[in-house]
């Protein structure tokens, strides 16, 4: 049932289509876009289309950036000794907000999962290696999440470095079982990355 129209329909649909976001959510971003003044509305259009345009992976982490290198690689005061194996970039996102850790990333964009028949070659982990072969790297924290793929994902990992003699580790328990990094408070991520264990 069409209650506002085509043009108002279609908006809603569109933003259910966003993660999490369900219908309602949806047609209050609708309603409060339709009242936004015509040059914020443009603005915000401007801002996706140009987002869509100009972001790519950074050449060495694979987070999201608009450059080849972004900000955390590209800066000298971090310790590139040190990579931290995540997820996906809002997971680093996470990590970076406790202010803490001063190394560089590694964004794997997934995890292994043989139900949803996503391999190894399926994610960022022959750029990793390549990675560990081209600098000097002295430690790899693997920080993926606590769930079964996550867990797959870091034994996987932790097989392929070994034998280069790089140490790897892990984080500490505390992140709930099944729990998403971007959802875990800071305090409790700091701890996990303090207490992470030799795999």
């Amino acid at each position: 049932m069409e209650y506002y129209g085509k043009q108002v329909n279609k908006l809603i649909e569109e933003l259910a289509k966003l993660p999490g976001i369900g219908v309602k959510t949806a047609g209050r971003l609708a309603f409060h876009i339709v009242g936004m003044p015509k040059e914020n509305v443009e603005a915000l259009a401007g801002a996706i289309s140009s987002a869509k345009d100009n972001i790519c992976y950074c050449r060495e982490c694979y987070t999201l950036t608009d450059s080849n290198i972004c900000p955390i690689c590209a800066d000298k005061e971090r310790n590139h000794n040190m990579i931290m194996v995540v997820e996906n970039v809002r997971d680093l996102a996470a990590y970076e907000k406790t202010k803490k850790y001063d190394g560089i990333y590694h964004v794997l964009h997934g995890v292994i999962s043989p139900m949803l028949g996503v391999g190894p070659s399926d994610i960022k982990l022959k750029e990793l290696m390549v990675r560990l072969q081209n600098n000097d790297v002295d430690e790899v924290i693997i920080a993926t999440g606590s769930s079964l793929e996550g867990e797959t994902t870091a034994m996987y990992i932790s097989k392929l470095i070994k034998p280069t003699g790089i140490k790897v580790t892990r984080i500490a328990s505390g992140v709930p079982v099944g729990g998403d990094l971007e959802n875990v408070d800071e305090v409790t991520l700091l701890r996990a990355f303090v207490g992470r264990t030799v795999l």
